[in-house]
C-alpha cells in the first residue's frame, strides 16, 4: 500500500514542479546612469503570462502592439511623456520596438533619468514574429 502512495505523491510533486514560472532573468546592460535588461522573445512571453509591469511600445512609426501593451510613446519623446509612467522609479517598465534598436535608445535615457527597473526586449517585434509569436495590427 506503501509504494501506490509513494508513487502518486512523486507524480504530484513532479507536476508541481513543472508548473511553476521559470523566473526570468535577462541579460544586464552597462549604459550611462545604470543598466537595464534585455530578454528575448521566449522570455517576454513567460513574462506576459504574469504581467507585472508597464509595456511601452516606443516604435514610430506605429507598426503594430504585441498583446498586453499598456502604452505607445515614441522613442524620442520618451523624457517628454515621464508623466505617463510610474512615478516610482523602481516600478518595473519593459520597453519594445520594431527592432530592438528605439527601446535600446528609450532604456537609456529612462536609465540616465534614473529608473533602476528597466526591461528591453531584444530583437523588438521582428525576433517576436520569428519567434512565432503574434503582433496586433
Amino acid at each position: 500500500m506503501k509504494k501506490p502512495l509513494i508513487v502518486f505523491l512523486t507524480l504530484i510533486a513532479l507536476s508541481l514542479a513543472a508548473c511553476q514560472s521559470k523566473t526570468v532573468t535577462g541579460e544586464a546592460i552597462q549604459v550611462e546612469g545604470g543598466s537595464y535588461t534585455n530578454v528575448s522573445a521566449s522570455d517576454l512571453a513567460q513574462m506576459l503570462k504574469n504581467k507585472n509591469f508597464v509595456f511601452i511600445n516606443v516604435h514610430i512609426p506605429f507598426d503594430g502592439n504585441i498583446a498586453g501593451t499598456d502604452l505607445s510613446i515614441p522613442y524620442d519623446e520618451i523624457e517628454s511623456n515621464l508623466s505617463q509612467l510610474p512615478a516610482d522609479k523602481n516600478a518595473q517598465v519593459v520597453l519594445y520596438c520594431r527592432s530592438g534598436r528605439m527601446s535600446q535608445m528609450a532604456a537609456e535615457t529612462l536609465v540616465k533619468l534614473g529608473y533602476t527597473n528597466i526591461w528591453n526586449l531584444k530583437g523588438g517585434m521582428v525576433d517576436w514574429e520569428q519567434a512565432g509569436y503574434d503582433i496586433e495590427k
